[in-house]
């Protein structure tokens, strides 16, 4: 009769990375961060899409170029020249100026609503205060 003690033959445990199961550093290199990006930066950005795009007489694959050219997110890219265009009337939409008004508008009414609220709720106590007998 054969004994096994405790073991599974030849299969063994994958093996999974660090024990403490933290990233290694080679996975942590390879990862992407977050980058934050100047006002000229992006403008530099959407004046070489935009200057491209002229010369080619065609908007497909112009922002890849750039990105690539410049080592940005296509992505970031993509939409600082959406907003550009946007803010600019080349294309339809809310514009960053309407878009902050419409932020500080909307924070306006949460604090009046909250205002009220309390407002209310003060003189609900109060005139329970008076419909009370004195002594």
């Amino acid at each position: 009769m054969t004994e096994h003690r405790g073991t599974l033959g030849s299969l063994e445990a994958p093996d999974l990375g660090n024990e403490d199961g933290a990233m290694s550093e080679a996975a942590k290199s390879t990862k992407r961060t977050m980058r934050r990006y100047t006002d000229e930066e992006k403008a530099q950005a959407v004046r070489l899409v935009r200057q491209l795009r002229a010369e080619l007489g065609t908007e497909h694959g112009t922002v890849f170029r750039v990105a690539n050219q410049l080592g940005y997110g296509v992505e970031s890219v993509r939409s600082w020249v959406r907003r550009a265009d946007i803010d600019e009337g080349v294309t339809a939409g809310v514009t960053s100026d309407q878009a902050a008004k419409v932020k500080a508008l909307e924070q306006e009414n949460r604090e009046l609503r909250r205002a009220n609220a309390i407002l209310k709720s003060a003189s609900a106590f109060f005139a329970a205060e008076l419909d009370r007998p004195q002594r």
